[in-house]
């Protein structure tokens, strides 16, 4: 009984003192975002009532805003707002920042999960690879590509897909996330356009949705990989130095034994970081990527918000990323926990 009950009480202090490290996190990240915001040379007050409105209308929405007030008392009334579950409402849209985040988010959540699957699926087969032929012509070759992938401008490379493949070739569709003759065919349920068609069963607009992701999710995950790809190398040259490797191989073991069920198997806990890392750098940092595409998601909608001096939609957008990278920290501890037995101790 009362090892059950020290056992409850140190996971308890546990979980207390990680969600006081997250609220002062987002704390932090709320309070600098406001007074950065706040000295940015942009007039919010202006893009409301526009540039012809006379010195009374501006006075007027500038005392509604509180921007008479100091810069504390403004954050304080913005706390508090933010306590009630309020974000206010978006400049650009007029709507709630609520609504305009679970309406813009779901694109943005479709392209980076099939770019961090692609990602993930050759970025650590290649590490490996990589790593088992170090300094073969596959490792320079692997290493190479992930030089190119990492150190490319994206933006750059958006581009030239579009070129190549959509004006040159025609293989993959072009901007935006489907043709705009089947654009609202289908009901959105969860905003993930090819989850909703597949629930319909509206194949043409699966095939035209998936056409338009393709291209774009695999420039993210071209990215992503050159990062995945070279944190694994690393980690399993570190691991392929052992002596416990020796010792399998002397065993007689087969390489494929020795590479996946020995050396990669240790360092599985490490890479679960790194790709929840990369997860969490796609969904918020997509924004050239969907620039170039015209891609209506979280990305995009941050930029206009930025360019607007709207802040009500950038600090629910930073708070947004916040607490994807916090949630995703948290995931990667319990993960740390399933596959490393020594966490538990």
């Amino acid at each position: 009984m009362t090892a059950q009950w020290f056992l409850t009480d140190g996971i308890a202090r546990r979980v207390s003192r990680r969600v006081i490290q997250v609220a002062i996190t987002l704390f932090g990240l709320l309070l600098l975002t406001f007074f950065i915001g706040r000295v940015m040379p942009i007039d919010p007050v202006l893009a409301i009532v526009g540039p012809d409105a006379d010195h009374s209308t501006y006075q007027q929405v500038y005392h509604q805003l509180g921007f008479d007030k100091p810069l504390w008392a403004q954050f304080g009334l913005y706390l508090n707002t933010l306590l009630h579950g309020d974000l206010g409402n978006a400049l650009l849209t007029g709507k709630p920042v609520v609504d305009d985040i679970l309406r813009v988010f779901p694109a943005t959540l479709e392209l980076a999960t099939l770019a961090i699957i692609i990602g993930t699926g050759l970025g650590i087969p290649l590490g490996v690879l990589a790593a088992a032929k170090r300094n073969s012509l596959a490792d320079y070759v692997v290493r190479i590509i992930s030089l190119a992938g990492y150190s490319t401008p994206i933006f750059w490379v958006g581009m030239m897909g579009l070129l190549v493949f959509y004006a040159w070739l025609g293989w993959v569709g072009g901007a935006g996330r489907v043709e705009l003759s089947l654009d609202g065919q289908v009901t959105s349920r969860s905003g993930l356009l090819l989850v909703d068609s597949l629930l319909e069963g509206n194949w043409t607009v699966f095939r035209n949705a998936l056409n338009h992701l393709i291209l774009p999710a695999s420039l993210l995950g071209f990215h992503s990989m050159a990062y995945i790809s070279r944190m694994t190398r690393s980690f399993m040259l570190a691991q392929l130095s052992q002596e416990f490797i020796i010792t399998a191989r002397v065993k007689g073991l087969n390489e494929w034994q020795v590479l996946w069920q020995h050396a990669f198997r240790n360092i599985l806990v490490q890479l679960l970081t790194v790709v929840a890392l990369a997860y969490g750098s796609l969904l918020e940092g997509a924004v050239l990527i969907e620039t170039v595409f015209s891609w209506p998601g979280f990305g995009s909608y941050l930029t206009g918000s930025l360019l607007l001096g709207d802040m009500n939609a950038v600090m629910g957008c930073v708070l947004v990323v916040g607490v994807i990278f916090v949630m995703l920290n948290l995931l990667s501890d319990l993960l740390y926990q399933v596959f490393d037995p020594r966490t538990k101790a």
